[in-house]
């Protein structure tokens, strides 16, 4: 029969506000999951603090819950403890450009094989909505006294010139196109990033649903959305040949820039011609894939020291 959205959904109360873009995220996750038919057990969410960190309270799969911008390092841990574990990361845009942002840069270097989901909506919504590392400079959303006095980090640019191999960007109320964004990124071999636009109707009361989704023409009055998509343009972020890197590069970013009446969507950059962190270990350690971390006795008597038999049964996702 194999697996289905509501296989990957939990009993857990979920108090996100109403309209709030996280419940396109996670329903988009949970569709990604079932369509790629990989098992609960199998499957890893991590998260960071605030309103997306709650994200694997409502996954059915095995969820850690870690600090505030310290996502990554958990998250690659696991990974590289277990490489056959499917690993995602999510966070909002504090957390992981605010205090996470050296993680998110030291990642790129990396191209350890998971994805990295980032919940983007410019404010702080846990703790009352100030301004993130994402909003523009001069906005003044309702929780601030003043207009924003600091500039925004482009989160594209920064995840091209860190080393992400597959870099996209989806909007959270188009939840089939961002479930195929999210498909393609863990199925991308390599580290996968996913910036993803998403409203807070609490305290974002200029980057709102409406705004995304229309903006007037002066000459005509006619009303067309902001958001576009990339595989509707003839723009290609895929680099097939390694050389020409360079001339990619400066597409990426200039695509990057695009904001106001046109904000595209979609894969901005990929590149399949850098070996994983996973690869470049097992150069190093001949079996270490075949016996990772995870498969080896933690004891050199065969045995621990502690009995967690109970613990571990306790923790069991099952199948």
């Amino acid at each position: 029969m194999g697996f289905k959205p509501s296989d990957y959904k939990t009993d857990v109360h979920n108090d996100w506000c109403p309209g709030c873009g996280d419940f396109g995220i996670l329903n988009a996750i949970q569709m990604t999951l079932a369509e790629l038919q990989i098992p609960p057990f199998k499957t890893a969410i991590f998260s960071g603090i605030g309103c997306s960190g709650k994200t694997p309270h409502f996954i059915h799969t095995y969820g850690i819950h870690t600090l505030h911008g310290r996502v990554m390092p958990f998250a690659q841990g696991a990974k590289l403890c277990n490489p056959d574990l499917q690993v995602i990361a999510v966070g909002g845009d504090g957390d992981g450009l605010g205090i996470g942002v050296g993680h998110f840069i030291n990642s790129g270097r990396r191209n350890i094989d998971m994805t990295y989901i980032i919940y983007n909506n410019g404010v702080y919504g846990l703790t009352k909505g100030q301004a993130s590392p994402t909003l523009k400079l001069g906005m003044k959303t309702k929780s601030l006294t003043q207009p924003n006095v600091n500039d925004a980090i482009n989160p594209i640019a920064l995840a091209f010139i860190s080393g992400f191999t597959f870099i996209a960007r989806g909007y959270a109320y188009d939840i089939r196109h961002l479930k195929d964004l999210l498909k393609q990124a863990i199925q991308h071999k390599g580290l996968s990033f996913v910036d993803i636009l998403q409203p807070c109707p609490t305290y974002n009361d200029i980057n709102t649903k409406e705004w995304f989704q229309g903006t007037k023409i002066e000459d005509s009055g006619k009303v067309v959305p902001r958001i576009y998509k990339l595989d509707n343009t003839e723009y290609d972020g895929t680099l097939r040949e390694p050389e020409k890197y360079y001339d990619l590069a400066s597409k990426v970013i200039e695509k990057s820039n695009e904001w106001n009446d046109k904000i595209p969507i979609g894969i901005f950059y990929r590149n399949e011609h850098i070996p994983t962190y996973q690869e470049r270990i097992s150069e190093k350690i001949e079996n270490y894939l075949k016996y990772p971390p995870a498969k080896q006795q933690i004891s050199s008597q065969q045995k621990t020291n502690s009995k967690i038999d109970q613990i571990l049964e306790s923790l069991y996702v099952g199948k």
